[in-house]
């Protein structure tokens, strides 16, 4: 490879210095930030000889230049431009992430504190579609289950509660993703949460009540008034909670040291947190939902049907901010009143949510998303959307758009026909229950019709982002891509391998996996190479071939080693412990071999701390492939490699073909 001519077309490809923020390299890429994607020559870079592909993910565009190459090309790359383009790669993802309009970066904080808690909200949300079918009145019959079933009213009650937990006291679980995304101590945000729904406050769901009857209780704060209330159930006021926190903080941190810091920085965060949260943020929050109530029940009142589709537009991301939680005492007086378009309006949105993740089932390729959009998709035509906008939509965007779109039209139709809620439930399909009886009918129409918009909408694109891309997520791998056969045809290709294959051993201890099942794209679809990986439990990465170490990356996560065969004959193999890794700057690693140095199979290349690795929120499966795969013949899983269980360091997993030779005419 002619690094210097590499580095060239790459930099005339991607639009000249001009266009790049910014600039950092790990073991087998260059990232970069740009700052016009369609400047850049993509199919150019694709179809280079001496590159294996490119991606953009995380605001940052990805050259795969390949082990042992990557840092010379980044260097003369750097040399080639007349400003200093190169950073960490610590500092290159925060120059990514202020990248894009507001609306980008504020959807991907929000994905980042809502995605670790997809787990807890997909199962409260099932849970609370099981409690509202066994609830219902009028969905099998004139009674609910339950009451038709008394013996199933214990179980309902285990169903409800559980289900119940994640949503109220979501306060403590945001406080904790999201002082953590500001940078923050994790654990002061939960505890910040936990107070916002003490019981020694006015439960959240009953604040409107209590401020009307006269019940609310308050403390007398420096001559002022402030409510004693909770905010179950809510999120954009600890949102604000969390962030405040953690600035004030880390502001502490930069004046505080030692001891001092220790000992009094977490005692002022919460009690100056603590009072700005119920003094000021709180209040000023609840005030923002009521007059954003009465906007929209203005809007609606003189906008008819305009008015519906503006309602329908907005109230998923109304429901990102947790503020649809002030609408029900807002209904109960639309109730005494003839009925309320708010239920009604909300349930087409919530369908058209569910819509769009069902789509996105059906185009999915990796497994998690599959289950999570399948999952989350029937949570939310029930009601229950969160799992949904935060796990699946959100995370996607274009599905959270689409589905915008659609609840737009479904509101539009609730207008038109003035279909109105006379009670509260679950607003989804099952929300049928609380519209008034004439309407009923009318109302699963323009269900039905929001959920065909909806879902052949984001089919429909789907299908288009999969024609383009081949795939409509950033980590669904294509399976076929990391061209080795499953494990499951492991044993029939071991057959063919001919006695002068070079057997490749595992380098670590743990649970076999397929390369198509690991979370990073670029490994999972074989632009990397070809090869198998590993979920370490043994924390020592050893020589799975003897040769030459070629690759040593200071941070001490990745390394490559290349036999020493004839001509036509050596591998290069790379070994990647975990995704992201580059980050930790070598901590946690411990390096027993260097660049240069001849290995014979079996040596230990480097040992990890796995526990410490994970606690700092990263990976530890490890890629382990033949990087000049296409200078190769046929790459083939051994038997003893079987994807889902143990293997031990030594044993042989693949088998690795020499160059074919081709014959002479």
């Amino acid at each position: 490879m002619e690094h210097k001519d590499v580095a060239r077309r790459m930099l005339t490809a991607i639009g000249g210095e001009d266009n790049i923020v910014g600039a950092a390299h790990c073991a087998t890429r260059v990232r970069m930030v740009l700052k016009d994607m369609d400047k850049v020559d993509v199919p150019a870079l694709d179809n280079d000889p001496d590159l294996k592909g490119t991606f953009e993910t995380g605001g940052m565009f990805q050259v795969i230049v390949g082990p042992g190459d990557v840092d010379i090309v980044f260097d003369e790359l750097d040399k080639m431009t007349s400003k200093n383009i190169a950073v960490s790669t610590e500092e290159l993802k925060g120059v990514a992430a202020k990248q894009g309009n507001w609306f980008t970066r504020a959807i991907k904080v929000l994905s980042d504190i809502f995605v670790p808690l997809i787990p807890i909200l997909v199962g409260g949300g099932l849970l609370m579609a099981l409690n509202n079918v066994l609830t219902a009145e009028g969905l099998f019959g004139p009674k609910s289950l339950v009451e038709m079933f008394p013996a199933i009213e214990g179980a309902s009650g285990m169903v409800n509660l559980l289900a119940s937990a994640p949503f109220a006291f979501l306060p403590v679980l945001v406080g904790f993703t999201a002082t953590k995304r500001f940078g923050g101590n994790e654990y002061l945000g939960a505890g910040m949460g936990m107070a916002m729904v003490s019981p020694a406050l006015i439960n959240g769901y009953e604040v409107a009540n209590a401020m009307n009857d006269g019940s609310m209780q308050y403390w007398d704060l420096f001559g002022l008034s402030v409510a004693q209330a909770g905010y179950q159930g809510s999120v954009l006021p600890v949102l604000a909670v969390a962030w405040i926190l953690a600035m004030i903080e880390k502001f502490l941190h930069s004046k505080l040291k030692g001891t001092a810091d220790f000992l009094i920085t977490p005692v002022l965060t919460l009690l100056i947190t603590g009072f700005i949260t119920f003094i000021a943020v709180g209040p000023f929050m609840r005030l923002l939902g009521d007059a954003l109530i009465s906007g929209l029940q203005t809007v609606y009142d003189f906008g008819g049907p305009v008015g519906g589709f503006l309602f329908g537009l907005v109230y998923s991301p109304i429901v990102i901010t947790g503020l649809h939680q002030s609408f029900p005492p807002v209904e109960l007086e639309l109730f005494k009143q003839g009925g309320s378009f708010i239920f009604a309006t909300a349930s087409m949105a919530n369908i058209a949510q569910g819509a769009v993740a069902l789509a996105v089932y059906f185009h999915a390729k990796s497994e998690k998303l599959k289950g999570l959009a399948g999952s989350s998709g029937i949570s939310a035509v029930f009601g229950i959307t969160e799992p949904a906008i935060f796990g699946v939509n959100l995370r996607l965007r274009w599905p959270f758009y689409i589905g915008m779109g659609a609840a737009s039209i479904g509101g539009m139709l609730i207008a038109i026909f003035k279909i109105k809620a006379v009670a509260l439930g679950a607003a989804g399909f099952i929300g049928a229950v609380s519209i008034r009886a004439t309407d009923i009918p009318m109302f699963l129409v323009c269900a039905v019709i929001t959920f065909i918009i909806a879902f052949v909408a984001a089919f429909i694109y789907g299908r288009y982002l999969v024609s383009k891309h081949g795939t409509i997520d950033p980590d669904a791998p294509d399976p076929a891509a990391a061209g080795v056969a499953s494990s499951a045809t492991a044993g029939a290709a071991a057959t063919a391998a001919s006695a002068d294959a070079l057997r490749l051993v595992s380098p670590l201890t743990g649970e076999a996996i397929n390369l198509t099942e690991v979370s990073d794209p670029m490994f999972a679809q074989g632009k990397l190479g070809k090869g198998v990986a590993v979920i370490p439990t043994v924390g020592e990465l050893r020589a799975p071939v003897s040769g030459k170490v070629t690759v040593t990356f200071p941070s001490g996560h990745a390394y490559a080693i290349k036999t020493q065969g004839s001509d036509g004959k050596n591998v290069e193999i790379l070994m990647h412990i975990g995704f992201d890794t580059v980050n930790l700057d070598g901590e946690h690693f411990t390096a027993h071999a260097k660049k240069g140095d001849e290995v014979q199979v079996g040596d230990l290349l480097c040992e990890f701390d796995i526990d410490a690795i994970k606690a700092a929120g990263y990976e530890v499966t490890t890629p382990v492939v033949v990087s000049n795969y296409k200078k190769l013949g046929d790459i083939i899983p051994l038997p003893e490699f079987v994807s889902g269980r143990e293997i031990t360091a030594g044993t042989e997993v693949l088998a690795v073909e020499p160059k074919p030779v081709v014959a002479a005419e």
